[in-house]
């Protein structure tokens, strides 16, 4: 038999002199700690809350059921199915939402969260506590003008006043004749029951009061003091000892889209069984997560890859799931369907949250804070109060047994920010030297009337709300490249043929019969002699390309910000952004989220993958990457694709040499070896495909991973390589990056489309009505060697050794190289007028053209 647990509350009632009287259940729902708050120096802590005191889930839901069934009872059936329920923020939001599930009743939070767009229907304040207003920002006001109960849920009930408030203020808001009050415990005095007597009796309603237990706080007079000295001797809570940092790893849930991740701003019947339908899966991949069964990118450990020992799986041991200050429900709910999965969960898992709140902490069995971990707040809060955050009881303390080996953070996108990353007192970091294993979980904020941050989601991107995003792909199961390195928003369709001969696939591209993107040019394996070609370019040119790659970055960062999400155009783009992330990582400590998305000429840009990315990030802070520009033709569709959808189109890329963008590494055509390969430099993957017999409405565009050309993947290397130029050219890309944010030299930056305009005018000269089959640039010009059927090669004379490759594969394909002069780009590749009877058009499909 276990040893009865000790009262948390005897070292405050042996000290401070405070006790509880009443129902004898008291000791085993609250224990007792000193707040760091003048207003009321005692902290009631529920043991069943799961805000300071990590529980099992099963517990702290439970509670809220309970009382939810209490509820039932005292209004009977037809009422209840009238009810709405209203919880408090931060404390009570998570049991207010589970006594709604209890009365199956629409449910409300309040917030200390603005929301722009969203004007408030009414407020309250809060006097005792450290962070006092209180917003109601349902989407529908509606919510709050039934003629139904309102049941209104707080953790505790000391003296009533915040109950108070809130009702005065929505009755004057809003008539109705039946208010319940709910908490776990009541501990008004005589005074202040009479005192909801008499409100009830003003406004003419009926109030009623259900709790799990009553009773009252016995306080000494001078108890401001004695907390005050107590709090003096007891000195700031201990830092936790040195530790290795553990491994970090991103768990990408498959969050329903359009779901409310809380009730901010409201929850309904049919948003409840959306939840409960999906609750199952969401376990299921979490619990893939933390037993490393896979799901989940790693952000890197203390070996800085993901393959580390404590990154491997679950050990059997502790596991917390930790909310984030309100929003408490959804991880309470996905802490219990974890536990479900586990082995042994049941009694493994434990849930707690973040909160605003200052605690002392002592580390004595009967004491209820024994831990704490203070943090800079990380989601941008736009009140007034303190931007110090805590989280209790996570850090083992004295006893080991209380450690967690796994902990598992839960926020949702707007929490997601450099400051929970990045600095000596940033939560994450904190978390890393207290577990073997943080595992972040990042839940998409739900922006009422489909907005995203930075404007109005547009098209696609505000349609669908029902439909399931699908999840990302990661490597090693899909490409060569880390996991944590880039996230794949791509359909996998490595079991699919759709390699075509250049010649066959060229006809029926420019033949009207198909678009370029619904098959696959049949891989160019290299010969060895074009093989050295690219390991000697690379080897010149590394230098340059890591100059080229930390300009762009530094000017990102300085531009917009460090909360930077990449988005790189597949598949070419997707190494410069894997480079740019390491760029981040090394010279900033930023691990910036990377994903590869697919754009197609004449469909635009992925619309799932939009959808995806503003389910899970703000708008403004998603940043589109490639590897070069040619005449500015996807500069264009990207544009168009993203007009009116919130995103910034302004495309990042190492060189600019048609002069179509304002955030580059150089203007200079120079070969990124990169180009001069396939899937071989891009982690074995395809181009992408976009084929509505394969690709349905909710789903990402397609690609294929190659691996039976593993032996031939380069993709690594090119990385290692370039990466190991970061140090030695970092200076003179800061200097580089200032240069071009110097707003007296703004025109430098400004695109001019010159690449465009010659375009036009080499396809004059050589009668080509269509300059989609000009492609220029050393990088297009191999696309075009590799991919297309080329006519000939247009070289600026004096040229060097970028154009080596170029040479090789035309003396390969037997193709032409013309050298002329007066050329902006190294060299131009034209598709051949052959197949020009319908040449490619701008909407990717057929255009007919003058025969010479």
């Amino acid at each position: 038999m276990a040893a009865p647990q000790e009262w948390t509350g005897r070292w405050v009632a042996e000290r401070a002199g405070v006790g509880l009287t009443g129902s004898e259940l008291l000791p085993e729902l609250v224990g007792l700690a000193l707040r760091e708050n003048r207003k009321r120096a005692h902290l009631l802590v529920s043991t069943v809350l799961g805000k300071h005191v990590p529980q099992l889930p099963a517990v702290v839901h439970g509670a809220g059921l309970d009382l939810g069934s209490r509820v039932r009872e005292l209004l009977g059936d037809e009422a209840a199915a009238r009810a709405v329920v209203l919880g408090y923020a931060e404390t009570a939001t998570g049991l207010g939402h589970s006594v709604a599930d209890g009365l199956d009743a629409p449910y409300l939070h309040s917030t200390r969260r603005p929301v722009p767009g969203v004007d408030p229907v009414g407020g309250f304040e809060e006097e005792h506590s450290h962070a006092t207003s209180h917003l109601l920002l349902p989407t529908d006001p509606r919510l709050l003008a039934g003629d139904g109960p309102l049941v209104l849920v707080d953790d505790e009930f000391s003296t009533g006043t915040t109950a108070l408030n809130t009702i005065r203020a929505l009755h004057a808001h809003h008539q109705r004749d039946h208010y319940v009050v709910v908490a776990l415990v009541d501990l008004r005095g005589a005074a202040d029951r009479q005192r909801l007597a008499s409100v009830a009796a003003e406004l003419g309603a009926r109030l009623d009061l259900v709790a799990l237990a009553g009773g009252g706080v016995e306080l000494p007079e001078d108890i401001l003091d004695r907390a005050e000295r107590l709090i003096a001797d007891a000195g700031p809570a201990p830092e936790p000892p040195p530790a290795p940092a553990a491994p970090l790893v991103r768990a990408e849930l498959a969050w329903p889209a359009g779901l409310p991740e809380g009730g901010r701003h409201g929850f309904t019947r049919e948003h409840r069984a959306r939840f409960d339908a999906a609750l199952p899966e969401l376990g299921r991949q979490l619990a893939a997560v933390v037993a490393g069964d896979g799901g989940g990118a790693s952000d890197g450990g203390a070996s800085g890859d993901g393959d580390s020992a404590g990154a491997s799986g679950d050990g059997g041991g502790r596991v917390l799931v930790l909310g984030f200050e309100e929003l408490m429900y959804t991880p309470l709910r996905l802490a219990g369907a974890l536990a479900e999965r586990l082995p042994g969960g049941a009694e493994r898992v434990h849930f707690s949250t973040t909160t605003r709140s200052p605690v002392l902490a002592v580390d004595d069995p009967g004491y209820a804070i024994r831990t704490r971990l203070a943090f800079p707040a990380h989601d941008d809060p736009a009140d007034d109060a303190s931007r110090e955050r805590y989280a209790y009881n996570v850090a083992p303390g004295a006893d080991p047994a209380r450690r967690f080996a796994t902990v598992v953070l839960v926020v949702d996108d707007v929490a997601d920010t450099p400051a929970l990353h990045e600095g000596e007192r940033a939560l994450i970091g904190q978390l890393r030297r207290v577990t073997d294993r943080v595992v972040l979980a990042v839940l998409p904020t739900y922006r009422p009337g489909g907005t995203v941050e930075g404007g109005t989601a547009a098209g696609a991107l505000a349609g669908a709300p029902e439909s399931r995003l699908p999840r990302p792909l990661y490597g090693p199961a899909f490409s060569s490249y880390r996991a944590d390195e880039v996230a794949w928003l791509l359909k996998d369709l490595s079991g699919v043929a759709l390699e075509a001969p250049t010649e066959e696939r060229e006809e029926a591209v420019q033949s009207g019969g198909a678009h370029y993107a619904e098959s696959l040019p049949v891989e160019y394996q290299p010969s060895p002699e074009y093989q050295e070609l690219f390991h000697q370019a690379l080897r010149v040119s590394a230098r340059r390309i890591a100059l080229a790659v930390g300009t762009v970055a530094e000017t990102l960062v300085a531009e917009r910000g460090r909360g930077l999400v990449l988005a790189s155009l597949a598949r070419a783009g997707t190494p410069v952004g894997v480079l740019i992330r390491r760029w981040l990582a090394a010279g900033h400590g930023v691990e910036a989220p990377h994903y590869a998305v697919s754009i197609v000429r004449g469909r635009g840009i992925d619309p799932v993958a939009l959808r995806y990315l503003a389910a899970h990030h703000r708008a403004s802070d998603v940043v589109f990457v490639d590897g070069w520009t040619g005449k500015g033709a996807i500069t264009r569709e990207l544009d168009e694709a993203l007009a009116g959808s919130g995103f910034d189109s302004g495309l990042a890329v190492l060189a600019d040499p048609g002069r179509c963008v304002r955030t580059f590494g150089t203007r200079d055509d120079f070969l990124i070896p990169s180009a001069c390969l396939n899937s071989t430099v891009s982690g074995l993957v395809s181009r992408t495909v976009l084929r509505t017999d394969l690709i349905g409405p909710d789903d990402f565009h397609g690609a294929k991973h190659y691996t039976d050309l593993a032996g031939a993947d380069v993709s690594g290397a090119f990385l290692d390589t370039v990466a190991d130029h970061f140090d030695a050219v970092r200076a003179e890309a800061v200097a580089a990056a200032g240069r071009f944010l110097d707003t007296d030299r703004a025109a430098d930056r400004t695109p001019d489309w010159a690449g465009w305009a010659a375009v036009e005018r080499i396809s004059a000269e050589y009668g080509i009505d269509d300059i989609n089959l000009v492609k220029p640039g050393v990088g297009e010009t191999t696309r075009v060697m590799l991919r297309r059927v080329p006519w000939r090669v247009l070289a600026r004379r004096g040229a060097g050794a970028d154009l080596d490759h170029v040479r090789l594969l035309a003396a390969q394909r037997g193709v032409p190289v013309e050298e002329v002069d007066d050329l902006p780009y190294s060299c131009v590749g034209l598709i051949h007028p052959r197949y020009s009877r319908g040449a490619t058009g701008a909407s990717g499909t057929a255009v007919l053209v003058k025969e010479s």
